[in-house]
């Protein structure tokens, strides 16, 4: 088995369900050996007007906070009828105090009556290494929006994604991590920290 590129890493979110699919990716990958957990940072404020300005305000502050590698993403959902939104809003479409559910009634209701639902899922993986290099890629899934949820696995807007037929939330974490967004930007992200040695 070939040494992964970064042996320990943060993967610089508060949310469990990202944390996990990260880490699965991640160590597939041959990125990071080991990702950390149960080091905590201050709340990061994402208030850059960009996924790749959200990522890299994470990933900063993370590796500053515990001195290790830190691999943050921001993702958006970008649906074509409504003009790319909620893109770099997609964790707070319903509002601030926002949650997996409210978020899917939210885009269910703005998307009431449309036919044309062709939607993207957009990542954007940021690493800063203890070094201070910074190494960005993404990631791209396209899609359609579902008119109802289906599917009981994923996590956010998995059940209203629709990919060849399935809701993400219908595809086990394997296939889905496969295909994902996250996982073709991660996929990126190993392949740009090997070329940099």
């Amino acid at each position: 088995m070939t040494r992964a590129v970064i042996d320990r890493a943060v993967a610089a979110s508060k949310n469990p369900d990202k944390i996990a699919e990260m880490e699965s990716i991640l160590v597939e990958a041959g990125v990071v050996g080991e990702v950390v957990r149960g080091l905590d940072w201050p709340e990061v404020i994402e208030d850059a007007p960009t996924l790749e300005g959200n990522a890299l305000l994470k990933a900063r502050q993370v590796a500053e906070a515990t001195g290790l590698a830190a691999i943050a993403d921001d993702t958006g959902l970008e649906v074509d009828a409504l003009d790319g939104a909620p893109g770099v809003h997609t964790a707070r479409f319903s509002g601030p105090d926002a949650a997996y559910e409210s978020n899917v009634a939210a885009l269910l209701a703005a998307l009431e009556g449309v036919r044309e639902r062709a939607a993207r899922f957009r990542t954007v993986v940021v690493a800063v290494l203890p070094d201070g290099r910074e190494v960005e890629a993404a990631g791209v899934l396209a899609g359609r929006i579902t008119v109802r949820p289906r599917g009981s696995g994923g996590f956010g807007y998995d059940p209203v994604f629709e990919v060849g037929g399935r809701t993400l939330a219908e595809m086990d974490i394997e296939e889905k991590n496969r295909i994902s967004h996250r996982a073709r930007a991660i996929r990126a992200l190993a392949g740009a920290l090997l070329r940099e040695g």
